[in-house]
């Protein structure tokens, strides 16, 4: 039996509304919580092993998706929103009581500039894009999750679905070699 993936993998997916338009995020704090407003749906939602994006406590992954930046505006609190690497790519922004990261910025020449990174989990609202699949999922070994014990987190994440890569998913890392290849000056062959 696999422990905790994700409270909203471990009972089967929700399906999200094409349609809906957004949300408000809220940070943990009992209160005087951090706000932030999303003016659309998320994409590419996924779940994440990677050590960097927050996870709900006992979680082994974190379920994250993006939106245009112009989409997201904090609403209340935001002087306690704290950076939590500023040499990362992704600058998470994260509320410095509670600890919850309400989104993640990048801010330097990247494939994904423009997009915001965000929990949807943090809104009550309903209708959010639902997992599309999992991405880093090796990298729960490297934060101390038996190796023996990875069938069974592949196993849980196809029996909803779920694909599963040690990267991000294909058309997502199509983008980050596009990116790559253009700033390179890397000239593309007709096919």
């Amino acid at each position: 039996m696999v422990a905790s993936i994700h409270p909203l993998i471990d009972n089967g997916l929700v399906k999200g509304d094409p349609n809906f338009a957004g949300g408000t995020l809220y940070c943990h704090c009992p209160s005087d919580q951090v706000v932030i407003a999303l003016t659309s749906n998320i994409a590419h939602n996924h779940a994440c092993g990677c050590s960097k994006c927050w996870k709900p406590r006992g979680a082994l992954f974190s379920i994250v998706g993006v939106i245009p930046r112009n989409n997201v505006s904090v609403q209340a609190n935001e002087s306690k929103l704290i950076i939590i690497d500023p040499s990362a790519v992704i600058q998470r922004h994260a509320c410095r009581d509670c600890g919850v990261h309400l989104f993640g910025r990048i801010e330097q020449p990247h494939a994904f500039h423009g997009l915001d990174f965000v929990h949807a989990e943090l809104s009550d609202q309903k209708g959010w894009q639902e997992p599309q699949f999992a991405g880093f999922v090796s990298s729960i070994i490297e934060q101390g999750f038996d190796p023996k014990g990875m069938d069974g987190v592949r196993a849980k994440f196809k029996s909803v679905g779920l694909d599963t890569y040690d990267a991000l998913s294909p058309p997502l890392m199509d983008l980050l070699a596009t990116f790559a290849a253009q700033k390179a000056g890397v000239k593309f062959a007709n096919l």
